[in-house]
């Protein structure tokens, strides 16, 4: 639970460290975060000395393709993201995280065959209605937020499919590993077109990109230490921290602003969030190790 909180507390922070990389675009803020992540985890390999866990999940297709796929899913993730972020659409960003938990709890019955219960059918019907109102008051699909959503809760599945196989860390090197094959070209692309800024905007401007390593690294690493141990209804919840977190900072820093319709579709979204709060409140309590043993005394 707390590798949970922690990584979508991180997550909610980012809309500030994109805002420094500026004028930075999102392919190569993206680029660069594939690049540097993949420099940190080998070095945090070499420290750990755990080369064994990344050569097997490499020679393992049952491993490896699973993660070649998450790799795919979380680069869509992060450019939709950043682009959201650095076009002054970061409100919008934030309902993708909103909507997520609900993509999440769809994934865990129609897949996981997770059993859903009547709150949770509630708050998944609820969404839709949230994201019919939202559709209506942007004039068009919020296909930011939908993207995020539905790229990040396939994310988390896969990564809840192949979690008992591999750590977090070999999971993250080995997605790294993927794109960055992609990434240095996107970079060579720009530096030869002339876009690139990573070393044309002075060392500050150098070592905030390089940073991007620990930034993006820490709260993957997180999730999937996370996503290994939690069913896919709770990891869904977990991730109020980020979104909340951005909305605030979109309206009050970033200056961004939220009409009526928008303020109604978004309430009705903390609705159906809502419901799914009381109703993991209510079953943990439920299934309380001395709520049990209190049943089975009784």
């Amino acid at each position: 639970m707390l590798y949970g909180i922690a990584a979508y507390t991180l997550w909610g922070l980012l809309p500030l460290y994109f805002i420094l990389l500026f004028p930075a675009g999102p392919v190569e803020i993206v680029a660069g975060r594939v690049l540097w992540s993949l420099i940190f985890c080998a070095l945090l390999i070499a420290v750990t000395r755990t080369w064994a866990p990344l050569a097997a999940a490499l020679k393992n297709p049952k491993v490896f393709w699973p993660l070649a796929l998450a790799a795919g899913l979380i680069a869509i993730n992060w450019l939709t993201y950043t682009y959201g972020v650095t076009t002054g659409q970061t409100v919008e960003a934030s309902l993708g995280y909103f909507i997520n938990p609900l993509v999440s709890v769809l994934l865990g019955v129609l897949v996981l065959k997770e059993k859903l219960r009547k709150l949770q059918w509630a708050a998944v019907g609820i969404g839709f209605i949230a994201v019919i109102v939202l559709t209506i008051s942007y004039g068009k699909l919020p296909w930011i937020a939908l993207t995020l959503a539905l790229s990040f809760g396939f994310y988390g599945f896969v990564k809840k499919r192949v979690g008992s196989r591999v750590d977090a860390l070999a999971s993250l090197t080995v997605e790294t590993v993927v794109l960055a094959p992609f990434a240095a070209v996107v970079m060579i692309i720009l530096t030869v077109i002339g876009q690139a800024t990573m070393t044309a905007q002075g060392p500050g401007h150098f070592w905030i990109m390089a940073a991007s390593g620990v930034i993006t690294a820490v709260p993957l690493l997180l999730f999937g230490a996370s996503a290994r141990r939690l069913p896919m209804t709770t990891i869904g919840l977990l991730q109020y921290f980020a979104p909340m977190l951005q909305f605030i900072f979109a309206l009050t820093i970033l200056g961004e602003t939220m009409t009526i319709e928008r303020w109604i579709g978004f309430g009705i979204v903390w609705l159906a969030l809502l419901l799914l709060t009381v109703d993991m409140l209510s079953t943990n309590r439920k299934n309380s190790p001395a709520r049990r043993l209190t049943t089975q005394l009784t």
